[in-house]
């Protein structure tokens, strides 16, 4: 699941999903003119933030591993052998 493309791991796809499932309940209080339940939607919509950053500090995240992310020698491109 964890790949070389950006956002593709576990703390990525656990912050998405509990942020959508807050904007849901957020858009159906809303829509029902329940202001608070529309902040408790706005409250989970903040916790999937929290939640996935608490995961990638506990090594759930993507790695610095891509070679984009790599600082070159001197005077040599980044990704060039020397």
């Amino acid at each position: 699941m964890a790949g070389s493309s950006h956002g593709h791991t576990p703390a990525a796809w656990t912050g998405v999903i509990i942020a959508f499932i807050g904007f849901c309940v957020a858009g159906a209080f809303m829509v029902m003119a329940q202001p608070v339940g529309f902040w408790v939607g706005i409250g989970i919509v903040l916790l999937g933030g929290v939640v996935g950053g608490i995961m990638r500090m506990m090594g759930m995240g993507q790695k610095n591993e891509h070679p984009v992310h790599q600082v070159a020698d001197k005077g040599q491109p980044a990704g060039a052998k020397g």
